[in-house]
């Protein structure tokens, strides 16, 4: 039996993941997800993970699973592993943005990279969750990763090292095609609410969009006005519920609530208004082109996540999308600017309409990394 694995703990973005080499664990994902949840500490009711590695959060209960992509230069395989924190599951359905801005970096400190280039060393991450292509762009200096930097992103004190990533055709990252329901926008009817209107768009991973006014809300508020308001919780969820039945992610609401989790993501968004960050920060209108609010496994995410970003991007390229209708102005414009409760983030998207069929080529962002912890992790 293990008893303890060589692991790296990375903060990609505004998450924090434990980094696991593939050949370092058991072939079995059975066997893999008890591994990772005896870590994390997830068989805690409590939430908080206090007998493991995990922080006790959506954003700090993440892993990644690297190995080298056979036959191909720099090149590896990624799998994204959403750790529940309250009990023993592991969500693998679909990819996180943010994490996937750690792998790169960690692939050239664990020597999977074939090719070292400076100023930049190009990394393709082909993502097992989503069976897309990420490129990223990794900073580099006398053969090691260039963690230190002046670019700032939402979410995270200080600075670091910029790294883009390149998401290639994200269109239909889990459920194959960009606009899963072939609408969109949709009227579903959530037992129990009532009919909401929505849009649905799979890129990066799949996002039900509702408008904020439709929840008597203005797309302005922060987590704790949000988690503190549990029939409202209930209701987003039902929704997002109702949207994993509708695209074939769960066969019942149940089904969705218990076994389809982190897929869809919810959305609530609105036109652009000035709001307070949680840095206690004003975030001026002339500065976002749309205000977007994500729920992350059942409470609002402090910030946005990445493939959320890339989603809301895409879809703002969409006419008749909710998305389109707040930003159908920025229509021409190279990037977006979606303003979430930590601050902006900037999305590029190309999307292609041949003859009505719609096409998302690919989506950029930027983010920073930087290794937190090498070592061994302990199993209990």
């Amino acid at each position: 039996m293990m008893e303890s694995i060589p692991c790296f703990w990375m903060r990609g973005g505004t998450s924090k993941a434990g980094c696991f080499m593939e050949s370092d664990l058991p072939e079995s994902v059975t066997e893999q997800n008890d591994i990772l949840c005896r870590i994390y500490g997830s068989d805690d009711p409590s939430g908080r993970q206090i007998n493991g590695m995990g922080g006790g959060t959506s954003t700090t209960s993440k892993a990644m699973i690297v190995g080298k992509r056979p036959g191909e230069k720099n090149a590896v395989n990624y799998t994204f592993c959403q750790v529940e924190t309250s009990v023993n599951a592991v969500d693998r359905k679909g990819n996180c943005g943010n994490i996937s801005s750690a792998v790169g970096p960690f692939a050239i400190e664990n020597g999977l990279v074939d090719e070292i280039t400076e100023p930049m060393t190009d990394v393709t991450i082909f993502n097992t969750n989503t069976q897309k292509t990420i490129v990223s762009h990794v900073p580099v200096k006398n053969g090691k990763v260039v963690y230190d930097g002046n670019f700032a992103i939402s979410g995270v004190p200080g600075t670091g090292a910029r790294i883009q990533l390149d998401f290639l055709s994200p269109g239909g990252a889990v459920t194959g095609k960009l606009l899963p329901t072939g609408n969109t926008k949709d009227i579903i009817d959530v037992p129990g609410y009532g009919a909401v209107e929505i849009s649905v768009v799979d890129a990066g991973n799949p996002l039900v969009f509702v408008r904020a006014k439709d929840l008597g809300l203005t797309g302005q508020e922060l987590p704790a006005q949000i988690d503190s308001d549990p029939e409202l919780l209930r209701r987003m969820l039902a929704i997002r519920e109702a949207t994993a039945v509708l695209i074939g992610l769960a066969k019942d609401m149940d089904d969705a609530r218990h076994n389809s989790q982190a897929v869809p993501k919810f959305c609530f968004i609105a036109p652009p208004a000035e709001y307070t960050n949680l840095q206690g920060q004003q975030v001026p209108v002339q500065q976002i082109d749309i205000l977007a609010r994500m729920l992350s496994m059942g409470k609002l995410h402090p910030v946005l996540a990445i493939t959320g970003g890339i989603c809301i991007g895409v879809a703002a390229k969409i006419p008749g999308t909710l998305v389109y209708e707040i930003t159908e102005r920025c229509a021409d414009k190279d990037e977006l600017n979606i303003g979430h409760c930590s601050g902006v983030l900037s999305v590029s998207a190309n999307v292609e309409n041949n003859h009505g069929e719609i096409q998302a080529l690919n989506g950029t962002v930027y983010r920073t990394a930087r290794v937190l912890m090498k070592g061994n992790v302990e199993l209990s």
